[in-house]
């Protein structure tokens, strides 16, 4: 007996009614059961399900001589093995096969339609998998989510059916990680401060509320309901589920005949915004991934640099890297260009842009503790000059970003243009069918790439870039602290999303000058 959980709303092949037509059959026919087999939830795509191999493996002992399913579709739905087992290996076993619905018996030799019942079968198998993704796509795009376990910080929506609600008992830990990393803290850090807290970890929340990992926690000592890894911190710190998207797709299976799960590439996974309530705002999460992409090391001496993932070259937008020199009465630290670092003068992609640490680091403290000053003294005044700043550079923003809107929308043209002509040049057999293949898929991955961009685009365009929210929330952060003295990465990452470090001029007097752009999170540059 087998039962797929796609055949699950059909009670005519429920487990039961297989159970049912079999004891009737081979109670008439006077056959002598050694055992029943059932794999329930099983693809019949699947010949390695456990019952089935236990069944083998007492055919191969010489336990059976006879296997009785209620029809063909039962013993399996892929039509080159279901031949395999039926012409080779039953027939070398001397074992007799039964489909009692198809009438189909061994002894009396197998009827020529045989084949092409299981062919419709394999075919039923997967026109079934088409339908499962179809409808759980029509979910998805519906706003609707399937799960067994709602996320860490959910729970099932109280009222609607597919539909996560926030966790009061969990929800402030999610709050608590990405406060941590917005503050310069990296997933291990954050592990350790969760773990010395004594912070239970989700799996440990799903043991207390589903009985889940019992054999993780089961007598096991107490530190190990808080025990949080680097991996799970990473996790919940990249899911967009926390800003109120769903995310599918992710994974996929080889086929539906294999089962076994790829992780598909980012591009094809299919994300629905706004689909629940979130945890976390969406200018937090984007600032976290900006730390996860310029995440600090520690150097040689096992120290870390408060400067690092901040700092950017103006020319070529490589990050800047960390150095120093030391000799018996000299000794400096500085930035330079990591391209430069890297390829060298030879290389002529960039030049050093070198500036010294204790410059770089006195000219930030100075900007942060006039904008600190100007925003406990005149608030006011501060957002005035925040909104005048936000014009221009809007300005700009919107020049560079409306010529490549129409760069881009020549270029679909121009593209689709194409695809028009490569069609009727296959059709007309000017061209070869691989050809057509290759230049057909290259030509479609790039319209794909191009539809994006535009929507993106135009997306932009079409929004706000500098609210009153956004200088409100600024000065909000630079409120919290009160005349520094120095500067921390605590500090720094709060504030500020990237400096950018110019390369350094002289004049006819050999003075040499510099210039540094500071961006500051959610307002920009400020003149």
């Amino acid at each position: 007996m087998r039962l797929a959980r796609d055949d699950e709303n059909f009670n005519s092949i429920s487990i039961e009614t297989q159970r049912k037509v079999l004891r009737q059959y081979v109670s008439e026919n006077n056959l002598i059961v050694y055992d029943e087999y059932v794999d329930d939830g099983w693809s019949g795509t699947n010949f390695e399900r456990p019952a089935f191999q236990r069944m083998m493996s007492d055919i191969e002992a010489g336990k059976i001589n006879c296997v009785v399913t209620k029809d063909l579709s039962r013993f399996g739905r892929e039509h080159v093995t279901m031949d395999y087992y039926l012409e080779f290996v039953f027939p070398e076993m001397n074992v007799r096969y039964i489909a009692v619905n198809d009438n189909e018996d061994t002894d009396k030799g197998l009827s020529d339609f045989v084949p092409f019942k299981n062919l419709f079968n394999e075919f039923m198998a997967k026109d079934t998998s088409r339908k499962v993704k179809a409808a759980l796509h029509a979910k998805f795009a519906a706003g609707e989510r399937t799960f067994s376990i709602a996320p860490f910080g959910y729970m099932r929506h109280p009222e609607e059916h597919n539909k996560l609600a926030i966790d009061p008992d969990t929800a402030w830990i999610i709050e608590k990680i990405f406060d941590l990393a917005t503050h310069g803290a990296g997933a291990g850090k954050i592990a350790r401060i969760l773990m010395i807290e004594k912070i239970p970890t989700p799996g440990y929340f799903n043991y207390q509320k589903y009985g889940l990992f019992s054999k993780f926690y089961d007598n096991a000592p107490a530190e190990k309901a808080c025990t949080w890894t680097i991996s799970t911190v990473r996790g919940i710190l990249s899911d967009e589920t926390y800003i109120g998207n769903s995310v599918h797709g992710k994974q996929t299976n080889v086929s539906y005949k294999n089962k076994k799960s790829i992780r598909k590439p980012e591009s094809e996974w299919f994300k629905v915004e706004n689909t629940h309530e979130p945890i976390i705002s969406k200018d937090i999460f984007e600032q976290v991934q900006g730390q996860i992409t310029n995440r600090r090391r520690s150097t040689k001496s096992g120290t870390t640099q408060i400067f690092a993932g901040l700092l950017k070259c103006a020319d070529c937008g490589w990050s800047m890297s960390y150095g120093g020199r030391k000799n018996k009465n000299y000794s400096t630290k500085f930035f330079n260009c990591s391209k430069f670092r890297q390829l060298g003068k030879a290389g002529g992609q960039c030049t050093a842009h070198y500036i010294r640490y204790d410059t770089l680091y006195a000219y930030v403290l100075a900007r942060l503790q006039d904008w600190i000053y100007q925003a406990h003294t005149d608030e006011k005044e501060l957002l005035n000059r925040l909104f005048k700043t936000s014009d221009k550079e809007s300005a700009k923003v919107h020049k560079k970003q409306s010529a490549e809107l129409a760069k881009a929308e020549k270029r679909k043209a121009e593209v689709d243009r194409l695809f028009v002509k490569l069609y009727e040049d296959w059709t007309s057999e000017r061209i070869t069918e691989y050809n057509f293949k290759m230049l057909s898929q290259k030509y479609q991955a790039e319209q794909q790439e191009l539809i994006e961009k535009i929507d993106r685009l135009k997306t932009e365009l079409a929004s706000e870039k500098q609210t009153t929210a956004d200088a409100e929330k600024w000065i909000a952060l630079i409120k919290q602290y009160s005349e520094p003295t120095e500067l921390t990465a605590e500090m720094l990452n709060t504030l500020i999303e990237k400096i950018v470090v110019h390369e350094a001029v002289k004049d006819p007097d050999g003075i040499r000058t510099q210039e540094i752009e500071i961006f500051y999170r959610f307002v920009g540059k400020i003149d």
